[in-house]
């Protein structure tokens, strides 16, 4: 009796996890779908508009990599909430297309994933939320720490930063991140 109210209490146990994990999967999923329409709405209208009624940010920019197939709703700043949902745009950093470096950050395991296979010489367009498209060159990449990353967002030219943590296949936080530098192009 004892062995089947253990067998019965992990298959629970087993079934809750397993539900649990589908939930935050389909959670994830939806909200894909809804900063999509979120980010249509504001190339529309021109206006700022939330993804879900308590949402605490809302879609400033698509970036897209032609290459890869691969692109990723924008958010405004880059708080942990926001990057639960997708890539921040980093604070104090210029919008694209502005003099100076954007900057953008989104976490390597979900998001920004498609990182790992950026190369030299690939081109990324950024679309803003007043539909200006922008189109950058990979010029190089670098690994540094999190508070030495040299990154002046208003120095000369007109360039983009994509930055997550390093290494891309680790599965615990650490100070290196890795910063995919792209410049302008004209």
């Amino acid at each position: 009796m004892i062995r089947l109210v253990f067998i019965v209490l992990l298959a629970a146990a087993g079934l809750t996890l397993t539900g649990q994990g589908a939930y935050i999967h389909a959670k994830a999923l939806l909200a894909q779908v809804l900063l999509d329409r979120a980010f249509t709405e504001t190339l529309k209208t021109g206006r700022d508009v939330k993804p879900w009624p308590s949402a605490d940010t809302w879609p400033v920019a698509r970036i897209d990599i032609p290459r890869l197939g691969a692109h990723a709703i924008v958010l405004a700043g880059s708080t942990g909430q926001a990057l639960a949902f997708g890539p921040g745009h980093v604070e104090n950093t210029p919008d694209a297309g502005e003099p100076g470096i954007a900057v953008y950050s989104a976490h390597r395991d979900t998001h920004f994933r498609f990182l790992k296979d950026v190369e030299i010489g690939d081109e990324i367009t950024v679309t803003r939320r007043d539909g200006k498209a922008f189109r950058y060159r990979v010029t190089h990449t670098s690994v540094v720490r999190f508070d030495e990353s040299g990154i002046d967002p208003l120095s000369k030219g007109r360039g983009i930063i994509l930055s997550t943590c390093w290494p891309l296949d680790a599965i615990t936080p650490g100070p290196l991140r890795y910063l995919v530098h792209a410049s302008i192009l004209e």
